[in-house]
């Protein structure tokens, strides 16, 4: 076991805290990817030989350091590559680390959903669940074939080889990327999804609020859909020009949450992040000559105004004051 895949268990309030834990991990191995808002892959081959302990033993240290430095508790996944740590941390718990040996990754995988497996989304696994393919295992038994006839010739023979413990992925070193999150988690799972769209617009309009703030614009936004069983499903979408209007966030979030054409999804909580940050004083905007566009900017310059007045709460859309 070589990989962590860590979540850190960062309220979207301290987001900016991630670059700081991602350092600690770079304290041990200076291949770390960096999974926002809340997470990292960290490849420890190197550090194993190093500090003379296993990437379990060093999971430990660093969840205490995590803690003791920065206050923040993390989960950790541990396997031989990035896919089974990844698998891993999705059936882990805070203070003890899920660890996968080699020898008993197929094993592991083969209880597994298949929706937890990542890459697999709603469409792809409503289709293998049709044929009964609804775990890993079925899905390791199942002839290649198959697989390819169902999803496709590529997209089968990676499933048919992921579900057989073969992963092919490595952790790529980079950087955080520039960006804010805003996440609503529900009470309990949450099945209506006028429901979903309450706490997508109120999201929204807290990104937009708080880009506007800085004086930024997205150019992109990414959508997190958290299951009851603790799987997710993320999708992202360019938008048509760099913004922080919060109608066209809202607009873009709806957009994304319908394409994924959830049926009486069982959801735990919503996240929208916006990514591709720029100045805003340096992004293009469309002209337009729909007043009613025009009116609603000015309105919301002047509730930006208010808030920054009276607090962030005085002034919301009446859909989420009711």
């Amino acid at each position: 076991m070589t990989i962590l895949c860590v979540r850190f268990q960062l309220p979207p309030a301290r987001e900016a805290a991630l670059p700081a834990l991602l350092g600690l991990l770079e304290e041990f191995t200076p291949v770390v990817e960096a999974l926002p808002p809340d997470g990292a892959l960290a490849d420890l081959r190197g550090a194993e030989r190093y500090f003379g302990r296993s990437a379990v033993e060093l999971a430990s240290v660093i969840r205490v350091r995590a803690l003791a430095l920065h206050g923040v508790d993390c989960v950790i996944g541990a396997g031989p590559g990035p896919l089974t740590a990844r698998m891993a941390l999705r059936v882990a718990r805070p203070g003890v680390t899920r660890a996968v040996p080699e020898g008993e990754v197929r094993e592991f995988l083969a209880g597994q959903p298949v929706t937890a497996l990542p890459g697999v989304g709603v469409a792809t696994a409503r289709i293998l669940c049709e044929y009964g393919l609804d775990t890993l295992g079925r899905v390791a038994a199942a002839p290649l074939s198959t697989l390819q006839r169902l999803i496709g010739a590529k997209a089968g023979r990676e499933l048919h080889e992921k579900a057989n413990g073969v992963d092919r992925g490595r952790v790529v070193p980079n950087s955080v990327s520039r960006s804010l999150a805003a996440e609503r988690p529900f009470e309990r799972d949450e099945l209506d999804p006028d429901r979903h769209r309450r706490a997508l617009l109120s999201a929204a309009e807290e990104l937009g609020v708080r880009l506007r703030a800085v004086g930024k614009v997205c150019r992109t936004l990414t959508l997190t859909v958290r299951y009851a069983d603790r799987s997710s499903t993320t999708r992202s979408r360019t938008l048509k020009e760099p913004t922080a209007h919060s109608a066209a966030l809202t607009g873009a979030a709806y957009g994304l949450y319908e394409a994924l054409g959830l049926q009486r999804a069982r959801v735990r909580a919503v996240a929208l992040r916006a990514e591709a940050l720029g100045p805003a004083e340096q992004a293009s905007y469309q002209l337009t000559f729909d007043p009613v566009d025009e009116k609603v900017r000015r309105v919301e310059e002047v509730a930006d105004r208010v808030r920054a007045k009276f607090g962030p709460g005085a002034v919301k859309p009446g859909t989420l004051a009711a």
